[in-house]
């Protein structure tokens, strides 16, 4: 209910106290169902937003006072944001309300009002890549996986469950035949729950070649899979590190180096007289140290299956370092000597005289349905 005026000595009738005794339990309510601009007659009662398309709420100054409050909640499957006009409005969280999301709107002067968020945001809904229906621990999700770079289309602001991988790095290389390279390295490994409320753009990173590393995979500029280190092709050279899972060492007995922090694992140790390389990282495991003339173990990948559902599918892996006797590829996700890194693996192209290249990388989007 709305704001009423009494003066001194006024008797008030019985439907005037439960009306006052029942905005006390069970605020007035106004239903929108396009965008909307507050008035004065909106404190105390709450404002809900009912809508299939995005609409705005618009927050002018010199309508309220300070400890003036209103609640704003949207029920509909549009996403409606909470906009400054003339006046000022801070919030801790988002003001962009997906569907069942709402919070308290607290002015602190006549110009200037904080949000306070009143529930947790749920999932949002988008377009892009290949879709498809999944299953995971019993919760029914869409998923979307981008294996090139695309626009990740957002018809509802909200969460999204984001699984991104970087491209893996090239195997080294030499075009002496006397010489044993190392592998390369994966590309980095992010998971993480984000609040998109915008079309946003997936990048897909690049396998690395001729002794190069992987190239990044994005999702905007809220996470990132960085590309994997490329692995060893000369003795006095060795993986430059900086990103996922970096190649093994070829040279000096140096190791690769890791990398990004919790994005991969560093590649194994090689001979400094060419005799046999290292293994590349995975993001699994660090990729092995060879062991006198036999080349290092590929690091293993990573199982997507627990995030996309299906059977089990590694990504990430590293790959073998070359020897007089090859390392071993194994049988998680890592790549043999003389091989490329699959297309949309993020895996490492396995220790070559010829410049295997990396795998590309790939991204999965996932929200509940």
């Amino acid at each position: 209910m709305a704001i009423q005026d009494f003066t001194a000595g006024q008797i008030l009738t019985a439907a005037q106290m439960d009306s006052l005794q029942a905005n006390d339990y069970n605020w007035t309510v106004s239903t929108k169902t396009a965008s909307y601009t507050l008035v004065a007659a909106d404190k105390g009662t709450r404002v809900v937003m009912n809508a299939a398309g995005a609409t705005t709420i618009t927050v002018d100054d010199s309508l309220f006072s300070a400890g003036d409050t209103l609640f704003i909640q949207n029920i509909g499957a549009g996403t409606c944001t909470i906009t400054a006009g003339t006046a000022t409005v801070t919030t801790a969280g988002s003001l962009a309300l997906g569907t069942w999301a709402g919070g308290t709107l607290y002015f602190t002067s006549a110009s200037a009002a904080i949000f306070f968020s009143g529930g947790g945001t749920s999932y949002g809904t988008a377009t892009g890549g290949s879709s498809s229906s999944i299953t995971v621990g019993g919760i029914n999700y869409t998923l979307l996986t981008f294996t090139s770079t695309g626009t990740l289309t957002v018809t509802k602001a909200g969460l999204f469950d984001v699984l991104v991988i970087g491209g893996g790095g090239s195997g080294g290389g030499h075009t002496s035949a006397s010489n044993y390279r190392s592998g390369g390295g994966a590309g980095g490994v992010q998971q993480s729950t984000v609040y998109i409320d915008a079309d946003t753009t997936i990048t897909i990173g690049a396998g690395g070649t001729s002794n190069n590393s992987g190239v990044s995979s994005t999702v905007g500029s809220l996470i990132t899979g960085v590309g994997g280190g490329f692995g060893a092709f000369l003795s006095s050279q060795h993986s430059p590190g900086g990103s996922g899972g970096s190649g093994g060492g070829g040279g000096n007995n140096v190791s690769g180096r890791a990398g990004s922090a919790f994005q991969g694992n560093a590649g194994g140790l090689g001979s400094g007289s060419d005799v046999a390389g290292g293994g590349g990282g995975g993001f699994g495991s660090a990729g092995g140290n060879r062991s006198g003339t036999t080349g290092g173990a590929a690091g293993n990948g990573t199982d997507v299956s627990s995030f996309i559902s299906g059977s089990t599918l590694y990504k990430a892996g590293g790959g073998a370092g070359s020897g007089l006797t090859n390392g071993s590829a194994g049988s998680q996700g890592g790549v043999a000597v003389n091989t490329n890194g699959g297309v949309n693996t993020g895996s490492g192209g396995g220790g070559s005289h010829s410049y295997t290249n990396g795998g590309s990388g790939i991204v999965y989007v996932r929200f509940k349905v």
